[in-house]
C-alpha cells in the first residue's frame, strides 16, 4: 500500500504540469481513483498502517510492536487494574478511549484508572495507525491511536496490551480460514503465520475482535483471508464477541460468568 500512496501523490504532482487536455482529464481520473483506494485501504484497515508508514518502531502483523530487548518477556499484568495516562496530542480522543476500556471492562474483572505513582502503566498516544505492544513490557507502556483508529480497533489494541495475539495466527487456523498468499503485499507474508499460544481450548471464531479483516495487506484489493464457514462479520470491530470476553476472563482468573 505504501506504493499505492506514492503513486497517488505522484500522479498530483504529474497532473499539475500537463496542459487542459484529453491526457490531463485521463491523469485526473487515475489520479482520483488511486486517491479513493488509498483512502478507502487507510479508512478500512488502520492497524495495519503503523507498519507501513512508520520507521520510528519496529512492528509485526500491522499493529504488534516488538520489543527491541530480546531478553524481554511479554506477561499478564500482576493485577486487573491497569494504570494509564493520554498523552497531551490524544486528549481530543479521552471519550473514544475511556469507551473502549468500558467495553473491556464491562463483563470482566479487568478496569482500569488513572495513573498516579505506578511503575507499569498505559499510555495513549497518537500514531500513524493503530498498535500495542503484547502483554506487559514494564515501564511506560505506548498504545497508538491513529486519526483512523475508532472504538473497536482501540479495543483490539487494549486487547493485545492485556497479552492477547491475533486470533488468525491460532495454531488451528487453517481448518477454518484460507490464506491467500498470492494476494499479499510482497514481504508482508510474516503476518500471517501461524503462532503458538494458549487459547483456553476457545472455539476458534473468525468474527473475534481479534482477527484479521479478509482485506488485511491486499496488493490487489482481493482478499488475503476467506472463512471456510459462512462468517458474515469476519474481523469486525463493532464488539467483543463472547469468546474474547471468556478469553480476557480466563486470563485473569475472573470466574465464569
Amino acid at each position: 500500500m505504501l506504493h499505492l500512496i506514492l503513486a497517488a501523490l505522484l500522479l498530483v504532482q504529474s497532473s499539475k504540469d500537463v496542459a487542459s487536455s484529453p491526457l490531463r482529464e485521463a491523469n485526473d481520473a487515475a489520479q482520483e481513483d488511486w486517491i479513493t483506494k488509498v483512502l478507502h485501504y487507510m479508512e478500512s484497515n488502520p492497524e495495519t498502517l503503523e507498519e507501513l508508514m512508520s520507521k520510528d518502531y519496529a512492528v509485526l502483523e500491522g499493529d504488534i510492536l516488538l520489543l527491541n530487548d530480546r531478553n524481554a518477556v511479554e506477561s499478564v499484568w500482576p493485577s486487573g487494574e491497569i494504570p494509564f495516562t493520554i498523552s497531551p496530542e490524544s486528549e481530543s480522543r479521552t471519550e473514544v478511549i475511556l469507551s473502549a476500556m468500558e467495553m473491556v471492562s464491562e463483563h470482566t474483572c479487568v478496569s482500569f484508572h488513572r495513573r498516579t505513582s505506578e511503575t507499569n502503566y498505559l499510555t495513549f498516544f497518537t500514531g500513524k495507525g493503530c498498535a500495542s505492544y503484547v502483554g506487559l513490557i514494564g515501564g511506560e507502556q505506548p498504545v497508538f491511536v491513529g486519526p483512523q483508529c475508532m472504538l473497536g480497533n482501540i479495543v483490539h489494541e487494549i486487547l493485545h496490551a492485556l497479552g492477547f495475539h491475533h486470533e488468525h495466527t491460532r495454531s488451528d487456523r487453517d481448518q477454518y480460514i484460507t490464506v491467500l498468499q498470492q494476494n499479499i503485499m510482497d514481504g508482508k507474508e510474516r503476518n500471517f503465520r501461524k503462532q503458538s499460544g494458549e487459547t483456553f481450548d476457545l472455539e476458534y471464531n473468525a468474527a473475534s475482535i481479534m482477527h484479521y479483516g479478509g482485506g488485511f495487506f491486499s496488493d490487489n484489493g482481493l482478499p488475503t483471508i476467506v472463512s471456510k464457514e459462512e462468517v458474515m462479520n469476519m474481523g469486525q470491530r463493532k464488539k467483543m464477541m463472547d469468546s474474547d470476553v471468556q478469553g480476557v476472563r480466563l486470563l485473569y482468573s475472573c470466574g465464569t460468568l
